[in-house]
Parts: structure tokens; C-alpha cells; sequence
């Protein structure tokens, strides 16, 4: 998979699985732009996920700069716990402005420049998309709805060129993972007892992830649109014991 020439745009891209996928694109060629609040170390576009007019301008400033858009990842994500009951409305506004308002608004601009060559997105959802985590109701609903914008963009943009598909990711050893596992009491009790639930015995790395978005993003996946991407290490396949 080489992206020579090709211009992406990676959100959420300072850590993560998103700075890993904007690593592996820029090492195999691609021309790489970021969109987040802090730098990531390419060419970065300080932006709130949640400011429309900003996202709008992400996408301009990509158009003015480069003159194309060939991939699109979107992968800047929030989450905030909380039972419905629990929860304000202002923790359900941000999980959706930033987990599903943004993609749609960034696919929106970008489509025109996407269409020029036949472009590729990629949007993380999760596991929590199709299935859920206690306390989690707004992170949930807006994976769930980020799986459902991916298949219609790519039933309506399939005949542009525009190929869309989602991953799902279960449990990832970001940096926030990390650090919740190194705060606990026993964090080898722990990794053992996440590790379990796992048919691999182990959680995952965002470089798995990237290699992924990276091959849904290639022409190597040219007859592949409208599609969630588990990769969960089989989390999701294994029934719990009684």
C-alpha cells in the first residue's frame, strides 16, 4: 500500500490510533494534514471539533494549500460517562457535535474535492457501535450513528468514485488506556482480566488500526465500500461465560 501523491487529512491525529494512521500514511507516501486543538507534527490546522465554520475551514485551507483531498479519515472522538439519567445535556451535545456532527460536516466540504479522483473515507467508530459499555449512552448513539453515515455516504457517493467505510475498534492500548490501566490498583490484575475477555489474549495497538484505515484507504480496497471493520481481537465474537 503506497499513497505517493496523495493528500489526507487525519483528525485527531496528536495520539492515539490517529497518530498512528497519520505516521503510516506519511511514511507510505501520502501528503498529510491534521485537524485537532494541539499539533501532531505534520501539517496541522488547530481546530475545535465542534465549531462547524472551523471544520468548514479545515477543508478550505486543505483546498487552498494542496489543491485536492484523496483521503479522509475522521477519527477525532469524545466520551463522557453517564446514565441517561445522569447525564447533562451539554455531555450529550458535545459527544455528537464531535463524534458524528463533525465527520458529517468535514465528509460535506470535502466531498467536491474527494469526487475529483475518486477519493477514500475512513471513519473510526467502535465497537460501542454495536454494542455498549455501561454508562456510555451518548458515545454509543453516536457511533452507532457514524456507522449508519458511512453506508449512506457510500450509497450515494459510490457513483462519484467516493468510497466510505467505518472501523470499530474494541479495547486499544492508546495513551488514555495506558494511563487508566497505570492508575489502578493492580494494573496486572487488570491486563490480565481485559486480556481474558479477548479469544488473542490481548488488547490491541493503535498501529493495528492504522495498518486497517490505511488498507481501506488504498486501491487495494477498491471494491470495498459501506463496510464496519471490527477489530477487536474477536471481543465481540466470544459469548461471556455464565
Amino acid at each position: 500500500m503506497t499513497f505517493d501523491g496523495q493528500i489526507a487529512l487525519v483528525t485527531g491525529a496528536s495520539s492515539g490510533m490517529g497518530a498512528a494512521t497519520a505516521r503510516m500514511l506519511a511514511d507510505r507516501g501520502a501528503r498529510v494534514f491534521t485537524a485537532q486543538r494541539r499539533d501532531a507534527g505534520f501539517e496541522d490546522i488547530s481546530v475545535d471539533m465542534a465549531d462547524r465554520d472551523g471544520l468548514a475551514g479545515v477543508i478550505d485551507h486543505i483546498a487552498q494549500t494542496a489543491g485536492g483531498l484523496d483521503i479522509l479519515v475522521n477519527n477525532a472522538g469524545l466520551m463522557m460517562e453517564g446514565t441517561v439519567e445522569e447525564s447533562p445535556l451539554a455531555d450529550w451535545d458535545a459527544q455528537i457535535a464531535v463524534n458524528l456532527t463533525a465527520p458529517f460536516v468535514l465528509t460535506k466540504h470535502a466531498m467536491p474535492l474527494l469526487k475529483q479522483g475518486g477519493g477514500a473515507i475512513v471513519n473510526v467508530g467502535s465497537i460501542e457501535g454495536l454494542g455498549n459499555n455501561p454508562r456510555h449512552p451518548a458515545y454509543g448513539a453516536s457511533k452507532a450513528g457514524l456507522h449508519g453515515l458511512t453506508r449512506a455516504v457510500a450509497v450515494d457517493h459510490g457513483p462519484d468514485g467516493v468510497r466510505c467505510n467505518a472501523v470499530a475498534p474494541g479495547w486499544i492500548d492508546t495513551p488514555l488506556n495506558v494511563d487508566f490501566v497505570a492508575s489502578l490498583g493492580d494494573p496486572d490484575a487488570f491486563r490480565a482480566q481485559i486480556g481474558g475477555i479477548h479469544p488473542v489474549r490481548r488488547t490491541g495497538k493503535p498501529e493495528e488500526v492504522a495498518e486497517l484505515i490505511c488498507w481501506l484507504a488504498s486501491d487495494a480496497a477498491s471494491f470495498v465500500t459501506g463496510q464496519v471493520w471490527t477489530i477487536d481481537g474477536g471481543r465481540m465474537a466470544q459469548l461471556s461465560l455464565p
